[in-house]
């Protein structure tokens, strides 16, 4: 059975890492599929990644290079998305960066470009769906955040703010937007290994491994297949304004 057949699905950050693995699956469960990314090289090959896991070869897979922290960027990219399709049922927030630093050594563009991609892109793309998903009647949005968004951080005061405010953002325009029939969910992801998480010392890595207690690593598979849990209408009908920890029992 696909849960998306016939679905159009938008996901930022969708060039590489969990972004990807999410784009991949909803291919894989029948939906067209738009990612979002600013490198043309990384979205090209990804395109050809998730045109591979079609479950149909008619499904559309497209890429559009679009700086998802402006707003008029935005506002144009999915006017092109609607435009071609006719109707998006499906928005992941993805899109993230990290630039730490202690606090006291963090530089006012560092906390910028931070809560501007991380965070304001979510206002940016929630607000351009807004009115075609109610008017529609109906839709789903997933925010990914992070559990440094629920616990904090040291050296990452810029990521946790932007992450806890993705999932206060959540339940709010859940609230707003329940009584027409579209749910706003969240997924918080624990240690999951990508490029993010790749270029962190041993030692780092060690010391969250083990406060993870099924002692392992996450994929970004997992993460992509909560994601589809939060969007399918078959499985989460009744679900909304939620969030969704995916950590191995990191946070509890």
């Amino acid at each position: 059975m696909q849960l998306l057949k016939g679905k159009t699905a938008i996901v930022t950050g969708g060039t590489a890492g969990i972004g990807k693995a999410i784009a991949t699956l909803f291919a894989e469960q029948g939906a067209h599929v738009v990612i979002f990314g600013t490198n043309e090289g990384r979205a090209l090959q990804a395109v050809k990644e998730i045109e591979a896991a079609r479950a149909d070869p008619a499904q559309k897979v497209l890429s559009v290079l679009v700086d998802v922290s402006k707003a008029k960027d935005v506002d144009e990219a999915i006017l092109g998305v609607l435009t071609a399709f006719g109707k998006v049922d499906i928005l992941v927030n993805n899109a993230g960066i990290t630039r730490d630093n202690l606090l006291m050594r963090m530089s006012e563009e560092d906390w910028d470009q931070v809560l501007a991609v991380n965070l304001k892109s979510v206002y940016n793309t929630c607000r351009a769906l807004t009115r075609p998903m109610m008017k529609a009647k109906t839709g789903a949005i997933v925010n990914v955040a992070s559990v440094i968004g629920l616990i904090g951080n040291a050296g990452q005061a810029n990521y946790a703010a932007a992450k806890a405010g993705m999932i206060g953002f959540t339940k709010s325009l859940a609230k707003e937007l329940a009584s027409r029939g579209i749910r706003v969910n969240c997924v918080a992801p624990g240690y999951i290994e990508t490029q993010m998480t790749e270029v962190l010392p041993a030692q780092v890595k060690e010391g969250v491994l083990a406060k993870v207690p099924l002692g392992c690593i996450g994929h970004p598979r997992d993460i992509a297949q909560a994601v589809l849990f939060l969007v399918s209408d078959q499985w989460s009908r009744y679900v909304t304004g939620q969030t969704l920890t995916v950590d191995g029992g990191m946070v509890m």
